[in-house]
């Protein structure tokens, strides 16, 4: 049954859809158009980081379920496989989002303008149907804070449509570890419907024991031209990934003995997370007569979590071992864009109005080593987004060009306390205001060489699972406050024919830092606590050179100096001067790409990254590490048939390293390890009717 609050996000894209007729246009709000989420020549002129991934571009030579997989190449962010699907990819953006023990923090996501994360500012990187996405685009600096609730960036999917002929492919790879993944694709133009639909589903055993896996995702994208003016097109995306198993992290000396094993906890209490995900959403868009652009966005869905931990939880205020919940949420955007002149000047315009709502059941009970036991907590726990947002980018002289906006945002959070039982009602609610400003100035010194300086503020609210819990007690962390952040960057940006290079430093000072504090009493389960500054500083470099007609090369490199200045932990330790944990000083991709045929292509990758600490206090730490990958397919064109066998090697030379961290890790068990020489064989199989 849909929540009351969402009906309107249900029944106006249904309505919406009786007005249809005909193929749909690429999906663009007038904030995406404005920043250069699109295809468009004016992207040298932007005053900010962006890099820009074509995955159809790319030969099929990885997995296709891991979102890591493409963005590694990306400068300022890290995005590294947890080889745990019960925690999904780790991504953090600029040391922003480093902290997150699940999920992703401090990057808001997006794919085809509807969020994926919620807006409490909790990311799902596994909602990607990366099986029909053709662009991936990466915002960094400080107008990626016009977006709303995050500090590091944005990260936002764009979907391709279904191919004009009748077009069934299946892509099919088996890997190390039992690993094994399929999906079947289906595009196709059947009159004014436009039809892009896929399923997958993976399975593996996992590197670590304890680890198995099943996930299985559907997605479907229906797109209409309604006439010449108008468009609108409709998603839906679904994942079911029942009894995931988590491992945990290793500590040191569990590393050590043995870097596959899965520690004593998570066999005692069975630990492991299911989900259940749906959602729907629908955008419309239309020009008017004076070339005004109006953008209808609404979306919709469940989710559904339940999650076993590696404790009893059995303890007063300990909130159970058992985590159940059952989310529904939904949200809307209209907004307008415009092509005009002011003081005589070219200016396009936009403005917005967004709401996001998201209500969630919270259920906590005891873990009787894997079983469901007695109720620990029964809560309902409501946030709600609302927000404003106006940008303007101004063409002040041929080479000048200035963008400015806006957006003030307003997240309430409600809880309403069901479980009476410990004597107390925990029910409470919280809200908080930020009007988050920024400017870019961009000078186009050359047709090929431009210039670009950007300030803004961001904000980061906390989530609801660090507002979830107090290190005694019961109830929500009311005391933990947003964290705000000052944005500096410069930047150069050069296009050639053969020759792409970007150069961007940054400077960000962090009041309020949220980091993991003091675990919970009696439990291993962690809460969260705001710190007093931090700051953030660094060079983002990456080039991309044609070196010959067959020959390619692509490097990303990032030095980051993240730092607390002012911290003092729970314990009365002074951490001012210490490193932000989880974040690398150095980091750098390298790619060497040869393709002497249409057909064939082959590839030397590297991926290197310098030492990084697992905790604030700096105690402990993951080695620096280079890795080596090696890739190739082959694409065959027999009539109607296409096939494309492809193999991959990750981690040529055996290296053992740590692939990533669990900062500040209950029961300092921190390490991820990665897994030494791996291999993915699989082959892509296509019929077209023409």
């Amino acid at each position: 049954m849909i929540h009351p609050t969402l009906r309107p996000c249900f029944y106006l894209p249904l309505a919406l859809l009786g007005t249809a007729t005909s193929q749909a246009a690429p999906i663009q709000l007038p904030t995406q158009t404005v920043l250069g989420a699109s295809d468009d020549t004016h992207e040298l002129t932007l005053p900010l980081a962006r890099s820009t991934l074509f995955l159809d571009q790319q030969p099929a030579t990885s997995l296709g379920a891991n979102l890591s997989e493409s963005l590694q190449r990306v400068p300022g962010l890290l995005a590294l496989n947890r080889q745990n699907y019960a925690q999904d990819v780790q991504i953090s953006s600029r040391g922003f989002g480093a902290r997150a023990q699940f999920g992703v923090r401090g990057v808001r996501l997006l794919q085809d303008g509807i969020p994926l994360t919620m807006p409490d500012g909790q990311g799902q990187p596994g909602l990607f149907d990366l099986d029909n996405l053709y662009r991936i685009e990466v915002l960094r600096g400080p107008l990626s804070s016009l977006y709303g609730n995050a500090s590091g960036g944005i990260i936002q999917g764009f979907s391709s449509e279904g191919s004009y002929f009748p077009t069934l492919e299946n892509r099919s790879a088996v890997g190390s570890d039992g690993l094994w993944r399929s999906r079947f694709k289906y595009g196709a133009q059947h009159g004014d419907l436009n039809v892009a639909a896929n399923l997958s589903r993976l399975e593996t055993d996992g590197y670590r024991d304890h680890s198995d896996t099943r996930r299985d995702m559907a997605n479907l994208r229906l797109g209409w031209d309604i006439d010449d003016a108008s468009s609108l097109t409709l998603l839906f995306n679904a994942l079911d990934q029942p009894d995931t198993q988590d491992p945990l992290g290793l500590t040191a000396a569990a590393l050590d003995a043995d870097r596959q094993q899965a520690v004593a906890q998570a066999e005692l209490f069975d630990t492991r997370k299911s989900i259940r995900h749906q959602q729907l959403g629908a955008n419309y868009q239309r020009r008017l007569a004076n070339d005004d652009e109006i953008t209808v966005m609404v979306y919709g869905g469940e989710r559904d979590v339940q999650q076993f931990l590696a404790f009893t939880g059995n303890s007063l205020y300990s909130g159970g071992g058992v985590i159940e919940l059952d989310r529904r949420f939904g949200g809307s955007e209209l907004g307008w864009q415009r092509d005009t002149e002011l003081f005589n000047l070219p200016v396009t315009l936009a403005a917005g109005l967004s709401w996001d709502y998201q209500g969630e059941g919270r259920k906590g009970f005891v873990n009787q080593f894997g079983r469901k036991g007695n109720l620990q907590r029964d809560e309902f726990n409501r946030v709600e987004s609302r927000e404003a947002y106006l940008i303007s980018t101004w063409q002040l002289a041929p080479r000048w060009s200035l963008t400015a906006g806006a957006r003030y945002s307003k997240v309430k959070f409600d809880s309403d306390d069901s479980y009476f039982t410990d004597g107390q009602d925990d029910s409470g609610s919280v809200r908080y205001d930020q009007t988050s400003p920024a400017l870019g100035l961009s000078y186009q010194w050359t047709p090929e060489i431009s210039l670009y300086g950007a300030i803004g503020k961001g904000f980061e609210t906390p989530t609801f699972q660090e507002l979830a819990y107090r290190p005694s007690g019961s109830g929500l962390n009311f005391d933990l406050q947003p964290s705000k952040a000052d944005n500096a960057e410069v930047g150069f940006k050069l296009r050639r024919a053969q020759t792409q290079v970007d150069v961007a430093l940054f400077y960000t000072r962090v009041d309020d830092e949220i980091v993991t504090g003091e675990p919970q009493l009696n439990t291993d389960r962690s809460t969260y606590a705001n710190a007093g500054k931090s700051t953030r500083q660094g060079i983002e470099l990456s080039i991309q050179q044609q070196l010959s007609n067959s020959l390619s090369g692509y490097l990303a490199y990032t030095w980051l100096d993240a730092r607390f200045d002012r911290y003092q932990s729970s314990t009365g330790d002074d951490l001012a001067g210490n490193r932000l944990p989880g974040v690398p000083r150095h980091s750098l991709y390298a790619e060497l790409a040869w393709q002497p045929t249409d057909g064939f292509s082959t590839a030397l990758e590297m991926q290197s990254l310098s030492q990084r600490y697992a905790n604030d206090t700096n105690s402990a730490d993951a080695p620096g590490y280079a890795a080596f990958n090696w890739r190739a397919s082959y694409r065959q064109q027999l009539g109607h048939w296409q096939l494309e066998p492809f193999a991959r090697i990750d981690n040529l030379t055996d290296r053992e390293y740590i692939g990533s961290l669990i900062v500040n890790g209950a029961g300092t068990r921190y390490y991820e390890p990665a897994p030494e020489r791996n291999w993915l064989l699989g082959v892509a199989v296509q019929y077209r009717w023409q």
